[in-house]
């Protein structure tokens, strides 16, 4: 009763209520975006840092025993190659004893 009489107005409190829903809805969508945004650019520097060990694994091997790696399962066995399989794709196909590799990186996600 007395909340009529003291000048409660009930249309002011819902515009106060939309206007906080819809700010807290933006600064949501912008955290939600911001982690988005961080999860790619590991998955960059993952993909680079594999190329990187991939290079210099079969360097190593091509260094060590005159040949390049035969496969990709040789360099996992021989020179503790390590990579995320659910989240990248390695093609790689051996040209020849003396000759480099052709190695190929693609991101499953995309």
């Amino acid at each position: 009763m007395y909340r009529f009489k003291s000048g409660f107005k009930l249309k002011e409190h819902i515009s106060g209520f939309a206007l906080s829903l819809i700010l807290f809805a933006a600064i949501f969508l912008f955290f939600i975006r911001s982690v988005n945004n961080i999860s790619t650019d590991t998955l960059d520097r993952q993909e680079e840092s594999l190329r990187d060990a991939l290079t210099r694994s079969i360097v190593s091997c091509y260094c060590v025993e005159g040949t390049y790696p035969p496969s990709l399962a040789y360099l996992k066995d021989h020179y503790g190659l390590t990579y995320d399989d659910e989240a990248f794709f390695v093609d790689y196909r051996p040209i020849g004893s003396n000759m480099y590799p052709d190695v190929t990186v693609l991101r499953k996600d995309k």
